[in-house]
């Protein structure tokens, strides 16, 4: 399970497969990653500075962090694909096709200029999320996201 949580400024990522509960989390900001509440995480309940300190102590890599520099995604389920937005022009795509039983992300891309900022993983992770939502399970067609997702 992948999941994304993000809020204007940050982004935080969660991979329950590299999960080993270490607690580390808990422990750094109680209010923002708690086990009894669904969604157990919600970053609208501590500064981002706290919980940046936070995730960067996560010892198994589960939870990642990046800034989102003023760039946005969404989801554009009737174009079977995700976007990234600076302002209104767009930066980057990743496009699936969907089955009943699956979601195949075919192909992700962010223009050169914007490399290296996550926006890729971003928006893997938003079609991923959306994919696990409807029970899909979720084939990577797309090297970056079968590299990320493996």
């Amino acid at each position: 399970m992948h999941r994304l949580y993000e809020n204007e400024d940050i982004s935080v990522f969660w991979d329950a497969e590299k999960c080993r509960h270490a607690r580390k989390c808990v422990t750094g900001s109680p209010a923002v990653f708690d086990f009894q509440r669904k969604p157990w995480i919600d970053i609208s309940k501590a500064p981002n500075a706290e919980i940046w300190d936070t995730v960067s102590k996560c010892p198994t890599g589960a939870l990642t962090i990046l800034y989102n520099n003023g760039i946005s995604v969404r989801l554009e389920e009737g174009d079977l694909r995700s976007v990234a937005l600076n302002g209104e022009q767009i930066i980057g795509e990743c496009d699936y096709q969907e089955t009943e039983e699956e979601v195949r992300i075919t192909h992700t891309e962010v223009l050169p200029e914007y490399g290296g900022k996550g926006i890729a993983k971003r928006l893997v992770y938003k079609v991923v999320e959306a994919a696990e939502k409807s029970h899909k399970r979720v084939v990577p067609y797309c090297s970056y996201a079968a590299k990320l997702l493996g």
